[in-house]
């Protein structure tokens, strides 16, 4: 179960750089979130609570944040060829990210173990991104997106946590966040070049792994596991998969990797598990435990690491 896990947890970035080797990335994101969404639109509508007008504006929302700006932007630096294990990797810093943020948006004090984990993830950031800039071929503002993009997911987690948000079956939720998503990828595929895909084999596994496996799998392997195991269990164990990523992007795209790569990820894989370790014996915000699914394509957040009262952020249904 574990290893379905992590590897169905790192197919989404995978997949993403696997499709968009002969296609625009926005391209690739329009017919992932348009085939996802379409997948769950008749069980959105007849399985599950009537969806009033202020619960799907939220919705639409979330998916605009996290859909949209969130995976957007780090499929983009995949595109632009910043490596797979990187953008991974900074996607796992969100924990860090909310904790910083929760200081000055909800008056939640940081505490001398959430410094300590944050300083090690951004150093161990820093020396995975100096020796990336070295040896790889993208931008420098490609690796930049990927801090933003991560910055986003982060705020939006926190502004929804003050908001407050109305829960919603997980199907209905995803259903209205990937076509919401598919809406605004269109508008930019469309700008780039165009809405047909490419009539290759390559483009059309791509768009299938994506669907199927990044996202149907990854979410029936993740909430099987929750059944399991505890929340924290299963938060460690989605804590290897930068370097499963990183050893995937190397060994299938010849993705640089350096030992001082490996040292940096070591270091910043340490001050996550400080943050997020911290949860486990204290149930607040601010030292969330968090379950970001990027590598499949979706968010999933544990607010409160408690296995009997899991909240998910984003309209994810309470249990």
């Amino acid at each position: 179960m574990a290893t379905a896990l992590v590897v169905s947890w790192s197919s989404g970035f995978v997949g993403i750089r696997y499709a968009s080797e002969n296609a625009d990335v926005m391209l690739v994101l329009f017919w992932r979130n348009l085939m996802s969404g379409l997948i769950l639109l008749p069980f959105a509508l007849l399985i599950g609570p009537r969806v009033n007008a202020r619960a799907l504006l939220q919705q639409i929302v979330f998916g605009v944040a996290t859909m949209f700006l969130y995976l957007g932007g780090f499929a983009l630096a995949i595109g632009q060829r910043v490596p797979t294990g990187l953008v991974a990797l900074i996607s796992d810093l969100v924990p860090l990210a909310i904790a910083a943020l929760s200081q000055p948006v909800l008056g939640h004090r940081l505490t001398g173990r959430q410094w300590i984990g944050t300083a090690l993830g951004v150093t161990g950031v820093l020396l995975v991104s100096v020796d990336s800039l070295t040896l790889g071929t993208a931008p420098a503002w490609a690796y930049m997106l990927t801090v933003a993009s991560m910055m986003v997911l982060a705020l939006a987690t926190v502004v929804q946590k003050r908001m407050g948000t109305i829960n919603m079956p997980i199907h209905q939720s995803l259903c209205i966040q990937c076509l919401t998503a598919a809406i605004l990828f269109a508008a930019c595929a469309g700008w780039n070049g165009g809405l047909m895909p490419p009539l290759d084999a390559r483009f059309r596994f791509g768009i299938a792994w994506l669907v199927l496996f990044s996202t149907f799998f990854c979410y029936g392997t993740y909430y099987a596991s929750l059944r399991l195991y505890t929340a924290s269990q299963v938060s460690s164990v989605i804590y290897l998969s930068p370097p499963v990523t990183m050893l995937w992007g190397w060994s299938m795209f010849g993705e640089p990797l350096s030992k001082a790569m490996l040292v940096g990820l070591a270091v910043t894989l340490s001050g996550v598990w400080f943050i997020s370790s911290g949860s486990a014996r204290r149930r607040s915000f601010s030292s969330v435990s968090i379950m970001s699914a990027n590598r499949r394509g979706e968010i999933d957040l544990m607010i409160d690491d408690d296995p009997r009262q899991r909240r998910f952020a984003h309209g994810h249904q309470t249990r």
